[in-house]
């Protein structure tokens, strides 16, 4: 019946019971079933290994079977990379509007807001990285995919502003859809304006480290994820502009089966090292530590 179609979905996963040691069990329909909480476990987007999630967070969320990186939010990723209790969040009361009044556009960041426990696309701060300060954009993709509106061009904006009057370095970690629709222009002038402070940053010789996740397209990799002195990507992370079926259509050809994987684009020369999760933290550390040696903030 239709009305089967519509039955609410329950919040826990069923699997048969283990089979006896005696052998196989016949298959008679009744076999009692485990009830699996929902969130105990972890399915793997590229192999489909399923985890324990309490394991795959203390492997960094990547999987320990084919080396997949999942991806992460703004907060898991803040909490990972600096030093304990040692960030200070910027900004953190600004919140997007709908200055254009789009359809439905108030509402759906309501939704955003309580499905990420996020108040935009970005979380912006200072802290310190293996002992070194440093001023911070992390993105989260799970706040309207990572889109980029004014809000976002603002904080990140903002951000930068602050590591030019402490003369702090300054790290993006990167992952958006792209511009955000719903604010039209007032979305794309984010790329100018926050490339425009980037350029005022590299004018008074501040070290500014790039860090692309998975994935980052769209006007947010046309502007500050490509920008950095130094361009770093995570394993296997999308990194392009269009998406790969509109440039395929465009263009008429097959592409590679690893076109705009970060390995892909350190191959042709848009990255400078794609560098494991579990070895980020340690790889920012030595960059701000030589940086700092060398006389750059």
């Amino acid at each position: 019946m239709f009305k089967d179609l519509f039955q609410k979905k329950r919040k826990y996963a069923t699997i048969p019971a283990e089979r006896s040691r005696g052998g196989e069990q016949p298959d008679t329909g009744d076999r009692p079933k485990r009830e699996i909480p929902e969130g105990l476990m972890t399915k793997c987007g590229k192999c489909g290994t399923i985890q324990y999630s309490k394991e795959l967070e203390k492997n960094l969320k990547v999987c320990p079977s084919c080396g997949y990186h999942m991806r992460l939010n703004a907060l898991e990723r803040i909490k990972m990379t600096f030093d304990d209790e040692s960030f200070i969040e910027y900004d953190a009361d600004m919140i997007s509007v709908d200055p254009l009044s789009f359809p439905g556009y108030s509402s759906k960041l309501e939704q955003q807001t309580m499905k990420s426990g996020l108040r935009d696309a970005v979380v912006t701060g200072e802290g310190l990285i293996g002992g070194q300060p440093v001023v911070v954009a992390v993105m989260s993709f799970d706040f309207f995919t990572g889109s980029m509106g004014s809000v976002v061009g603002e904080k990140i904006t903002r951000a930068i502003e602050q590591a030019i009057s402490k003369r702090l370095p300054v790290i993006i970690f990167s992952t958006s859809g792209g511009a955000r629709m719903q604010e039209s222009i007032l979305s794309l002038m984010q790329m100018a304006k926050t490339s425009a402070a980037l350029s005022r940053l590299d004018e008074q010789g501040g070290l500014y480290i790039s860090v692309v996740t998975d994935p980052t397209t769209g006007g947010v990799s046309a502007s500050f994820a490509t920008l950095g002195d130094i361009n770093i990507a995570e394993p296997g992370a999308v990194f392009g502009f269009a998406g790969r079926i509109v440039i395929e259509q465009t263009i008429r050809q097959k592409l590679p089966d690893d076109f705009q994987t970060s390995e892909f684009n350190l191959q042709h020369g848009q990255l400078d090292m794609v560098v494991h999760r579990k070895d980020l933290r340690g790889t920012l550390t030595q960059l701000l530590e030589l940086h700092s040696t060398k006389g750059v903030y």
